[in-house]
């Protein structure tokens, strides 16, 4: 591996080849960071992916689509002399080391718990009016949700065993079962939206991530759909044209596999 001058090295080269891009590059020259805003969740989805996949090339490369667009939001506000990528990196810095005094103060932590209940506490003395100020409100819900237990979680406001925690899933699905016998669409809505927060409450303690695990079962459903679709084709048959039982015998394969 690269040892830091090398690292600064090759830091200093793409901080190089943005300025030339911003200069002479006409689509680079255009972009403004709302146009660049969509393209930059593209790119960290398309890490996620990579991540999930277990394809560290693929992390490599989706890594340094990031890193460009964070050197490009601070090129462009450079032009305006509003930060550069130094005022980007000393914030993260300070922030570091402000909200880790057990490394760099006199703060004892003991277990991980600790650490995050610290964060929590640290951010509300920075002026946060809510530990949930820092939820970006346009993350998906699920993300959402995660992030909001996680938070209250961190300053106290939690379950103390995962057994309460799973009587709870079971009291928002006894409850769901009630409104679906009502046929109350807006309360069956609601209650769904109950279970789901419960489950992924339940997450949290099972010390899974659920939308990692929802992404899990997608992945594995396609897999074996398109299994399905292929062994159609091998049959010159249509998947409309099948039964229920002649396409279960390929799922069931598909399964096995």
């Amino acid at each position: 591996m690269s040892n830091k001058a090398a690292q600064l090295k090759a830091f200093e080269r793409l901080l190089i080849i943005m300025d030339e891009l911003r200069e002479q590059c006409p689509w680079d020259k255009k972009q403004t960071m709302e146009s660049l805003r969509h393209l930059t969740i593209e790119e960290v989805y398309e890490l996620g992916d990579a991540i999930l996949d277990k394809d560290l090339d693929e992390v490599k490369k989706e890594l340094g689509d990031v890193l460009l667009h964070i050197v490009f939001y601070s090129k462009i506000g450079s032009e305006t002399n509003t930060f550069d990528i130094a005022d980007v990196c000393h914030s993260i810095c300070d922030k570091l080391v402000e909200r880790h005094p057990h490394i760099y103060g006199d703060v004892k932590v003991e277990n991980e718990d600790d650490v995050k209940r610290n964060w929590e506490q640290l951010k509300l003395k920075e002026g946060k009016k809510s530990v949930l100020e820092g939820v970006p409100k346009s993350l998906p819900a699920m993300v959402k949700a995660n992030r909001i237990q996680d938070k209250v979680a961190g300053v106290g406001f939690d379950w103390e065993q995962p057994e309460q925690v799973f009587e709870k899933v079971e009291e928002e699905l006894a409850e769901l079962k009630s409104e679906i016998a009502k046929g109350n669409k807006d309360a069956i809505e609601s209650e769904f939206g109950d279970v789901l927060f419960s489950m992924i409450n339940y997450a949290r303690f099972l010390k899974i991530n659920p939308d990692n695990a929802l992404e899990r079962t997608n992945k594995k459903f396609i897999k074996r759909f398109q299994y399905l679709e292929n062994k159609a084709k091998e049959l010159n048959k249509s998947l409309k044209d099948m039964t229920l039982s002649e396409m279960d015998i390929f799922w069931e394969e598909a399964k096995s596999l």
